[in-house]
C-alpha cells in the first residue's frame, strides 16, 4: 500500500481540499492481489487503490468515457511492414499506465483508508488523474 501511495503521490493524482458545497465524495477501498511467478511461488503482494465509481451518476458526475485501443488490423499491418523492412521490434510496459490519464470532470474522493492525513481528516481528495474504478 505504501508503494501504491508513493506512485499516486509522485503522479500528483490528487490534492487535499475542503469539499465544496453541493458536491459529494466517491469512496475508495484497497484491492489486494497475490502475484505469482512462473515457478508458481508467490512473487509479491500488490495493493491497488480503487475508487467506488459505481456510486457516480451518468450525466451528473461524468459523461461518455472511452479507452483508446489500437485495432487488431492496424497492429497486424504494422507488424507485417516491420517484417518486410527487417525493422527491429521492441516491447515495453508502462507501469500504472491507466493512472496517467487526466480527468475532465471534477471528482472528489474520500481520503484512502489507513492514509488519512493527520489534522486534515475534514479534507477530501480532489482528483486530477484517473484511478481504477472510475
Amino acid at each position: 500500500m505504501v508503494d501504491e501511495m508513493a506512485v499516486l503521490h509522485s503522479n500528483s493524482t490528487w490534492d487535499l481540499v475542503p469539499l465544496p458545497d453541493g458536491k459529494i465524495t466517491v469512496g475508495c477501498r484497497w484491492v489486494y492481489t497475490v502475484k505469482v511467478g512462473s515457478d508458481g511461488k508467490i512473487d509479491r503482494l500488490k495493493a491497488r487503490l480503487v475508487a467506488k465509481g459505481y456510486t457516480q451518476i451518468f450525466g451528473l458526475d461524468y459523461g461518455d468515457t472511452f479507452s483508446p485501443v489500437a485495432k487488431i488490423a492496424f497492429v497486424r499491418l504494422f507488424l507485417a511492414i516491420a517484417v518486410i523492412h527487417h525493422w527491429p521490434l521492441h516491447q515495453l510496459d508502462t507501469k500504472n499506465a491507466f493512472l496517467h490519464g487526466e480527468l475532465q470532470e471534477e471528482v472528489y474522493m474520500a481520503q484512502p483508508p489507513g492514509f488519512t492525513v493527520s489534522g486534515a481528516s475534514n479534507l477530501v481528495c480532489r482528483l486530477h488523474r484517473s484511478l481504477y474504478g472510475l
